[in-house]
């Protein structure tokens, strides 16, 4: 199954950062880009059919580390 999330920062700048982040993210492998201006973050995943996976939850600290939060698409 294909996730999407987004998450809005504060600024450009911190959204950058997670966004840079996310390209040599080692916890999984997530697509990410800006969405609606340069203060939100897209992230797309594929969820693991195996077991609990902590993608989201993961994604949901790291957004957190830099002031951001999940918000709707």
């Amino acid at each position: 199954m294909q996730v999407q999330i987004a998450y809005q920062f504060p600024d450009e700048q911190r959204a950058y950062r997670f966004l840079n982040e996310l390209k040599h993210w080692p916890v999984a492998d997530v697509r990410a880009r800006y969405h609606r201006g340069n203060r939100s973050v897209r992230v797309d995943y594929q969820y693991a059919d195996t077991g609990f996976d902590p993608t989201s939850s993961e994604l949901d600290s790291l957004a957190a580390s830099y002031g951001g939060q999940e918000t709707s698409l």
